[in-house]
This record gives structure tokens, sequence and C-alpha cells, in this order.
């Protein structure tokens, strides 16, 4: 606690890194700013699900329909991530300068109209090439935003949870993505069952679309009333006159390892993200043939599996570190890949669940590290510009791609496999990334210094290492 010294001055407080030492203002908050980053994530990842089960009706409506309309489609998936790493470059420092809230306030508001819009844009048939231009445009536009909502919500979680309780309250973020896919996943497959193909591709495709509206009004509701961290006002009240450009200039020249690591996980993150939860569907019905209720029934199971474990598995991790759920599940998509596209190939629905299961558990492992692990990689001042930009850039090269990227190969090649091979080079490159992380559970991220680089420094702000006692 605070002590006074001779001269009257008073220490700055160490900061609260067990849970039971919240108080009930503290704990309320905690949960409150948890939720917030938490609905808006689940929102902006709904967006990004409902264009994956929607894909095909969008072939039809929005490229016309022709043969390579498919392939066109999935590039308007990958079109916004494109302009991730802008967005990252650009409000990533502006929220370690002006405040995380104020940046997830605005990109919630942008993610939720341009989604919206989807579902008003005239089709194929009424303007012709214009139909395409203008999804591409509101794509660019999601992808701008979402440069800077993950990153965001991410730093704001981890900053707020305790640190002996990072793993637990930042598996949440995560949670808010798997909901936000299966709130999509059975949307659409509801659709499907209950009003059939016809009125889906009439007109029924649009409505997803246009529900993102009044679900971001919920979510911007609860942004509003959120409040910075202490860990982040800290930082601020030091380093006040410090533009946001100065920050970006400050993360490259002094964090690129850091960058570099980051990019490492999260290009197996978001590969196995894209390629299981994403282009699995199209995967399914055009390339394997499986009824495309069918596959929405499966991936909608293994998802709900997956959100049932991600919290449990987070609060794992505080308990045993990150680094040991981090290395297997990097094995397991190096060893199991093949073999799970393999089952999936099988045509014998008992086998493809057990593949689809396989792809679920390994990534399950992953994401319910995200938002403890990576904001721990960098110091306070730079950490939403580091998490922005390094996560953006890997995502733009090869996480948002997968899709297209393997539709492509299987299109070129003839092989149902593509999928196998491409998780196994991901897993290898996440694999030598993890490697080289320092394990940051239980450390603080207040301060200057990278948790883990400097022991002492951290125990000297009173943390408590984790699998060691400290007084």
């Amino acid at each position: 606690m605070t002590e006074a010294t001779d001269t009257g001055e008073h220490r700055t407080p160490p900061p609260i890194t067990r849970e039971i030492d919240l108080s009930p203002i503290q704990r309320k908050t905690v949960k409150k700013s948890v939720m917030g980053a938490m609905a808006g994530n689940a929102i902006e990842w709904f967006d990004y699900g409902i264009y994956g089960y929607l894909t095909v009706y969008l072939s039809v409506h929005i490229f016309g329909g022709t043969e390579e309309a498919l392939l066109w489609a999935l590039f308007g998936f990958a079109v916004s991530f494109l302009v991730r790493p802008l967005g990252g470059i650009i409000l990533g420092p502006l929220g370690d300068r002006i405040g995380r809230q104020k940046v997830l306030v605005f990109t919630i508001t942008l993610i939720s109209i341009s989604t919206a819009c989807i579902g008003l844009l005239p089709t194929y048939d009424m303007i012709g090439w214009w139909s395409p231009v203008l999804l591409f445009t509101l794509r660019i536009i999601q992808g701008f935003s979402a440069g800077g909502e993950y990153a965001g919500a991410a730093v704001f979680m981890a900053e707020h949870a305790p640190d002996n309780r990072r793993g637990f309250w930042g598996s949440f973020l995560e949670f808010g993505t798997l909901l936000g896919f299966s709130a999509a996943a059975v949307l659409v497959t509801v659709m499907q069952l209950t009003l059939g193909d016809a009125f889906m591709q009439e007109w029924g495709w649009r409505i997803p679309f246009l529900l993102t509206l009044p679900l971001g009004a919920v979510a911007l509701y609860m942004r509003k009333s959120l409040h910075e961290s202490d860990t982040f006002e800290e930082s601020h009240a030091q380093d006040k006159n410090t533009s946001a450009w100065q920050t970006l200039g400050d993360l490259i020249r002094n964090q690129p390892k850091q960058l570099l690591k980051i990019m490492g996980i999260v290009i197996l993150i978001n590969v196995a993200f894209y390629v299981v939860l994403t282009y699995m569907p199209t995967y399914l019905t055009v390339s394997l043939e499986m009824d495309a209720t069918t596959s929405g029934l499966m991936l909608v199971g293994v998802q709900l599996v997956m959100m049932a474990v991600i919290v449990p598995l987070g609060a794992l991790t505080d308990r045993i570190g990150r680094r040991p759920l981090l290395i297997t599940a990097s094995i397991g998509f190096v060893v199991l890949s093949v073999p799970a596209v393999m089952l999936l190939d099988t045509g014998v629905l008992a086998l493809q669940i057990l593949g689809i299961s396989i792809f679920g558990l390994m990534l399950v492992m992953l994401l319910c590290n995200i938002s403890a692990t990576l904001p721990a990689l960098f110091p306070t001042p730079v950490r939403l510009a580091g998490f922005a930009l390094g996560y953006n850039i890997a995502t733009s090269l090869l996480g948002g791609t997968a899709g297209l990227a393997n539709q492509a190969l299987i299109d070129a090649t003839g092989s149902t496999l593509i999928p196998g091979f491409y998780l196994t080079i991901a897993g290898i490159i996440g694999l030598v990334a993890v490697l080289t992380f320092n394990e940051t559970a239980g450390r603080s991220l207040r301060g200057d210094v990278v948790p883990g680089d400097d022991d002492q420094e951290r125990l000297e702000l009173g943390e408590e290492l984790i699998g060691k006692v400290h007084a």
C-alpha cells in the first residue's frame, strides 16, 4: 500500500495484480469493460461471418453468377484485409495517444454502417459492374475500421484485467468472436431451413447484413460509457506531448523483434481462423459437395463446443502459462492438419465431424491466449500501435486471403488436401514464433518495459510471476 516518505511525499501505489484484491467498484469496472469490448468484437465478427456464410449468394447477385464469380466473391472477402494495415497504422498509434475507448467507439460505428449498406446494394443485374465496385468499397471501409477494432478491444480488455486473471478475462474477447461467428452461422442456417433457398436467393440474403445496424447500436451504447484503464492513464500522463506519428516511429525503431514475433503467431492464428471458421462452409459445399445445411450445422456444433471451453482454457493459462497451450496448438497444426482434411474428404459424417473437431480444438487453444498474450508483447506507450500494426500486417498478407488462396489452389491443382498443407505451413511459422516468446502470465502490463524482458523491474512493481511466490 502507499507509504509516506520522510519528506511527506507519497510513492505511487503498486498495481493490484490479484483479482481478490479488487474492490467491489473495481470488479464492476472490470466486468463492464470486458463486456463492452466483447460485445463490439462479437458484432465485428458477426459481420465477417455472415459474408463467409453468404458467399455463394453474393457470387450470384453481386458478381453475376459467372464461372469466376465465386473467386471474385472470395476476393471481396479478402479485399478488406488489404487495407487493415492502414487502419492499424492510423488507429493504433491514435489509440495510444487519445485513448483506446475513443477508437473503439469510432470503429464499431464505422463497421456497423458499412456492413448494413451491403444489404442495400443493387445487384449486378441492376447496375452491372458498379455492384461489385460498391461492395469492394464497403469492404475496404470495413477493413479500415477492423484494423483498429480488434487490436483496440484486446488491449483495452488486457489492461483492465488483474494480472493474475488476464487469461480468464481476456478469453472473453474470443468468446465474443466465436459468439459472432456462431450467431452468423445459426442465423443463415435457420433461414435456409425455414425460409427456403428461393427466398434466400430473392432477397433473404440481405437480412443478416441489415441486422448489423441495430446490433451495432447496442454495442455503441455499451462502449460510450467505458473508461480508460489505470495502466493507460498513468502512461498517458507521463507522455502527453507525443504525437501519433512519433508513437509509430518509436514502435518501428525500438520494437522490431516484438513486431516479428506477433506477426509470426498471428499468421498461424488467422490462417487457422479464416480457413476453419470462414472458408470452411465454401470448401465443404463447393469442393467436397456437402449439403449446405449439413455443413452449417456441423460448424455451428464445433463453434458451440469451442465457446464452452474457451474461458476455462483461458483460466488454465493463468495457472500453467500461455506458452504450453500455444506450443501444443502449433505442433498440432503441423502434425494433424493433413490427416484432419483427409477425414473431411471421406464423405462419412462421423469422420467429418472428427476432422472438423480436431481443427476446432487446436484453434481454441490459440484463441484463448490472444488478449492475454499479444498485448503483453509491447510496453504501454506503444501497445495498441504494436498490436494493431503487427496483427494487421500478418492478417492482411496470409490471414484474410486464406480462403481465396485455398480455393484458387484447389481449382488449379484439383487437390482437396490443399487446406491441410496450407495449415501445416502456417503451423510451422507459428511454432517458430512461439518458441521465441517470453512467458507473460502473471506479469504486470504497467510501465515502459516489455513484460518478461526485465523481471527485476516488474518485481519492484509488486507483481507475482507465475510459478513463483514473492513476499
